[in-house]
């Protein structure tokens, strides 16, 4: 079995090279919060197992064949022959500005549940966001499911709130989340986001060992029973932020599984996140482990 696991939905992508309104080309990717983080671990050295559900589609086989091609383990992703692929749309309305819409009701996503999650005794890390749980109640059921089998294991479990407004509101999100977050290990999200877990010291309190802040161009920071340790983010000229948070929690779960201190931690979750958001697409530009001092060179420099 995989050392770690995560579980989610992974939808085809299409980018817009224009207007839609007006007619453009589309570029074709994947995207998925978990599946991106799936592909960080992977490119940085270590084997991670995605589940989830796709449709017996077209739109699955590139699914299923970006994820197999980036080293992510696809053994237990079940196809679902009566339903789709989910679909999400990127337009880009300004430099750093991009709409995004979901075509995601009833798509083979959706319909995950406990039955699907089955973790190994090897698995030492489950990973989880918020945004399956807003999917429905079978997905919130897998998550729960996931939480409690690796509660059994031993596995350490990480928590990204990652809030879409767009799929549920604020309070619906916090009460189905707050129970999640409070039985993790680490919980990593925006400010805004932790606070509506219940925020970092109500977190502590209920045993989560650290609670993370994305702090945008800022860093990051982790806070412990020992208190808090920041580290400043990587000036890099941005390309594209849509999944630079989750490069970031890539790179840090990967320090994390490493045995790093939490500074060296935030370090590789900056570093990764910095090498997102000079990159287009959600997890074309994650760095490999070797990559990962690229960013000390100065600018200009050639590899020759």
């Amino acid at each position: 079995m995989p050392e770690v696991v995560t579980l989610g939905e992974t939808m085809v992508s299409l980018r817009a090279a224009g207007l839609v309104r007006l007619g453009t080309t589309f570029h074709s990717s994947i995207a998925g919060a978990e599946s991106t983080v799936a592909i960080g671990l992977s490119r940085l050295g270590h084997s991670v197992r995605w589940v989830g559900r796709v449709g017996a589609d077209e739109t699955g086989d590139l699914v299923v064949r970006t994820l197999r091609a980036e080293g992510v383990d696809v053994s237990t992703v079940e196809r679902d022959g009566s339903a789709p692929t989910g679909l999400i749309l990127f337009e880009q309305r300004l430099p750093d500005v991009t709409r995004v819409r979901y075509y995601r009701a009833g798509s083979a996503g959706s319909r995950l549940s406990a039955a699907d999650v089955a973790l190994g005794e090897d698995t030492r890390l489950v990973h989880l966001t918020g945004i399956t749980p807003a999917l429905g109640d079978g997905p919130r059921e897998a998550v729960e499911a996931a939480l409690a089998q690796a509660r059994e294991r031993g596995a350490t479990v990480s928590l990204d709130v990652n809030h879409r407004a767009k799929l549920w509101p604020a309070e619906q999100a916090s009460a189905a989340l707050t129970p999640i977050a409070r039985g993790a290990d680490v919980v990593i999200g925006s400010a805004d986001e932790l606070e509506l877990v219940g925020g970092t010291r109500a977190l502590l309190d209920a045993g989560v060992r650290e609670v993370v802040t994305k702090l945008g161009a800022d860093g990051a920071a982790v806070t412990t029973a020992d208190g808090e340790q920041r580290a400043p983010g990587h000036r890099v000229p941005v390309v594209d932020s849509v999944g630079a948070g989750d490069a970031f929690t890539a790179g840090y779960l990967s320090a994390l599984l490493d045995g790093l201190d939490p500074a060296a931690r935030l370090e590789r979750g900056n570093r990764a996140g910095a090498f997102a958001v000079a990159t287009s697409g959600d997890w074309e530009g994650l760095p490999t482990r070797s990559e990962l001092e690229l960013l000390a060179l100065g600018e200009g420099a050639a590899l020759r």
